[in-house]
């Protein structure tokens, strides 16, 4: 089935011409690539590696970071069109390219040394080297403050000890990001950035099994016992929360837009499906109960697109707040949560089958509704910065 899509305010005459062509290019690229296997490799539980140097070869890894490091260097609109046309595709394809992109090359450029994004930057935007970020810990998701892996300075280097988990690309990841106490267990002022290949001696990754959701996607546990690197692994310019927060900012911007892409895959199919299946006699597009699903699809698609193109423009401005990525993340996977059900339901029993997508993206979805800021931490985001007081304070 070719993709259709859905621009019902012409939304499509706000991007510029380079914007459209970034877009379209992603587009054909999913369709021809990533749809064709991607059912199957759901299946199996396996990410497609072999798609990943086509990924650099087009620019999708850490395309709004500057071309002197090897990256595309596209505005945040045109990253953000690419977000959502790879998660159109599946949720693990796009977040293959937001850990990539704004959870280990950002923090590299924003955080390191000059040296550092020399050496790192051009082999990750390539795809030849895939890296992976290491905040999250078994007892502390949405409090990441309260991690306890530790670094301490020993000679000329540091020594990390600790465990990560729920790490995206961990287990193929050549480079990982550590976010490590280099302080008291509970200093999270201390927190640091930690650039650590994963050959070193020590460091150990395990993929999770049993996984019902993001099936296509690469999500393991990291163990770090005495791992020992050079003190220039060290990203010079992090420090505290604020660094790691910074980086999940840039994630949850892409997956504003991937919860777009992920609706539009949803409506899509179902609107084919209501043309073409005949019941009493006549398509069930036909149906009263059946338009009103696809026009409140469409309804919230189509604020979700206005949304992301002013965050769009606000951040390539440099005038966005974290806060206003959060309304656009809680909005739009929320609402691609609700389209994706909504379209399984209006499938029927043909909506449980992998030769359809939409359960495959409901099924993911409710990981990303969980993941980068669980919806209710995003709620509790917007509700201090419409009062001024915060809910995570006693």
């Amino acid at each position: 089935m070719t993709f259709q899509g859905v621009d019902f305010y012409d939304v499509d005459s706000l991007f510029s011409e380079e914007e459209r062509a970034v877009r379209d290019t992603v587009r054909k690229w999913v369709d021809d690539e990533v749809m064709p296997i991607i059912a199957e490799r759901y299946l199996a539980g396996k990410f497609p590696v072999e798609l990943i140097p086509a990924m650099g070869e087009l620019g999708m890894l850490g395309a709004n970071l500057p071309e002197e490091y090897g990256c595309a260097g596209l505005n945040n609109v045109a990253y953000g069109l690419i977000m959502q046309e790879l998660e159109r595709g599946d949720s693990g394809m796009r977040s293959f390219a937001s850990v990539q992109g704004s959870l280990v090359m950002y923090p590299i450029f924003e955080f390191g040394s000059e040296e550092q994004r020399r050496e790192w930057l051009p082999k990750l935007a390539s795809g030849e080297c895939v890296g992976c970020f290491g905040l999250t810990e078994a007892d502390f998701g949405s409090n990441p403050g309260g991690l306890i892996t530790v670094a301490r300075e020993d000679g000329d280097g540091w020594v990390l000890n600790g465990s990560k988990m729920w790490i995206t690309n961990g287990s193929m990841a050549h480079v990982a990001i550590i976010w490590a106490k280099t302080g008291a267990i509970g200093d999270a002022k201390s927190i640091r950035g930690f650039i650590v290949p994963t050959d070193t001696k020590g460091f150990s990754a395990k993929e999770v099994e049993g996984k019902l959701s993001l099936k296509a996607s690469d999500t393991s546990e990291l163990v770090l016992e005495d791992v020992r690197i050079p003190k220039d692994h060290l990203l010079p310019k992090s420090g505290g929360l604020k660094s790691p927060l910074k980086c999940l900012t840039q994630a949850r911007y892409g997956i504003a837009w991937g919860g777009v892409g992920a609706a539009l895959a949803c409506f899509d199919e179902a609107r084919a499906y209501a043309a073409e299946r005949v019941m009493f006699d006549r398509p069930i597009g036909g149906f009263q109960i059946q338009q009103a699903r696809l026009a409140e699809m469409l309804t919230e698609i189509t604020k979700a697109q206005l949304l992301c193109m002013q965050l769009g423009r606000l951040k390539d401005q440099g005038t966005f707040t974290p806060a206003q990525v959060s309304l656009a993340k809680r909005n739009n996977v929320n609402l691609a949560c609700e389209c994706a059900r909504e379209a399984r339901r209006l499938l029927g029993a043909s909506g449980i089958i992998a030769e359809y997508q939409s359960m495959r993206h409901l099924a993911n979805l409710e990981s990303v509704y969980t993941y980068e800021g669980t919806h209710d931490i995003h709620t509790l985001v917007l509700g201090e910065a419409v009062t001024g007081l915060s809910a995570f304070k006693g």
